[in-house]
């Protein structure tokens, strides 16, 4: 994280917080550029109907496909949610893909869009991330069953700790081990969530209270009292799978009782481990970037070389913000920009999708 309090906690780190949250469902979209249409789909996932769009070519021969994983929490299919607004790259991103004859599937994971809650609308706390990493192994397994995808073609690009499910996908008895599952050709993970979740929000706590002392902003005992803090929140949910009702400096936004379940299940999640039950060989592109406080390239390398068994492409990126577009500040603030998806990303997909 840099130094400075230009960015509080709760805001640098937004994308961390996790919130507690098949059959083709009619009509298409309409005609997109160069015969590409949009098609709303739904899927069932444990009993929860997910709703996304499906962008192909009409009666195409089967070719590659890709399954699109928006950021954490509360982001629908195209990369929106309450707290940056209308980002819009994972559209992008599909309208990118459809340039290299790759039709792609993005959905509404539980607690947003059309998908909303569903049968967890009278229990929220138990959406974890095993209920996101469901959606997003049925919504590989409606992509897989569509006329227009090549099986032994599928790759799944992710961002941020939509990574994490997008690896659970992969790993030797770790992906879909149901009779017919899918086999994942390749992954596209865009600055994936480098450790723990928790270790990385005490990192950034750390960080920030840190460079506050050097800025003026606090005292070194003032700085000492938040770490110690949250410090203590970290312990309590890890170990009594609770938390305080109350937390300092809006970190209570990150872990409170209401997504202490879900807080925990993802901490639980190691990504060095999922990184090393990718078979040998399969092609993997992995971005970071200098600008990016939540992956960083200094951070990314534990995983990095965790994924020295595959075919790894590693990307560092130069000035590119957390949502993928040119943007040195990395302001929260100016996700919702209509800028285009980075030229950096762009060149770098050109060489990949076709591995």
């Amino acid at each position: 994280m840099r130094a400075g309090p230009k960015r509080p906690a709760r805001h640098c780190i937004w994308w961390l917080v996790v919130v507690l949250v098949a059959t083709v469902a009619g009509c298409s979209s309409g005609a997109s550029d160069h015969g590409w249409v949009e098609d709303e789909v739904s899927f069932v996932a444990d009993g929860l109907t997910v709703y996304g769009t499906y962008r192909h070519q009409h009666d195409a021969a089967p070719g590659p496909a890709a399954l699109l994983i928006s950021e954490s929490g509360q982001t629908d299919r195209n990369g929106d949610n309450a707290v940056a607004g209308a980002v819009n790259n994972m559209r992008q991103l599909a309208e990118l893909l459809s340039g290299h004859g790759v039709s792609s599937l993005r959905y509404d994971k539980v607690g947003t869009g059309k998908t909303g809650l569903g049968p967890y609308a009278n229990r929220p706390r138990d959406v974890g991330s095993a209920v996101y990493t469901a959606g997003a192994a049925s919504a590989v397994r409606f992509l897989a069953d569509q006329s227009g995808t090549d099986r032994a073609r599928i790759s799944v690009y992710a961002l941020g700790e939509g990574t994490i499910h997008a690896m659970s996908l992969v790993g030797h008895g770790n992906g879909d081990a149901t009779p017919g599952a899918p086999k994942i050709h390749s992954l596209g993970l865009f600055q994936p969530l480098p450790g723990r979740y928790l270790d990385i929000i005490t990192g950034r706590v750390r960080a920030d209270v840190d460079a506050a002392v050097r800025a003026g902003a606090k005292t070194r005992e003032q700085a000492d009292q938040v770490l110690a803090a949250w410090t203590a929140a970290v312990n309590q949910a890890r170990g009594q799978g609770t938390a305080p009702a109350q937390l300092p400096e809006g970190l209570g936004a990150i872990l409170n009782p209401g997504n202490v379940k879900a807080v925990v299940e993802a901490d639980a999640i190691d990504p060095l481990a999922l990184a090393a039950r990718v078979p040998e060989g399969t092609p993997v592109l992995l971005t970071c970037s200098d600008s990016d406080a939540s992956a960083n390239c200094r951070a990314e390398q534990p995983l990095i070389s965790a994924f020295a068994h595959t075919a790894l492409q590693v990307v560092e990126l130069k000035g590119v913000n957390h949502v993928l577009r040119d943007d040195p500040s990395d302001n929260v603030a100016s996700y919702a920009k209509k800028e285009p998806l980075s030229p950096q990303l762009v060149t770098a997909l050109d060489g990949f999708v076709s591995k």
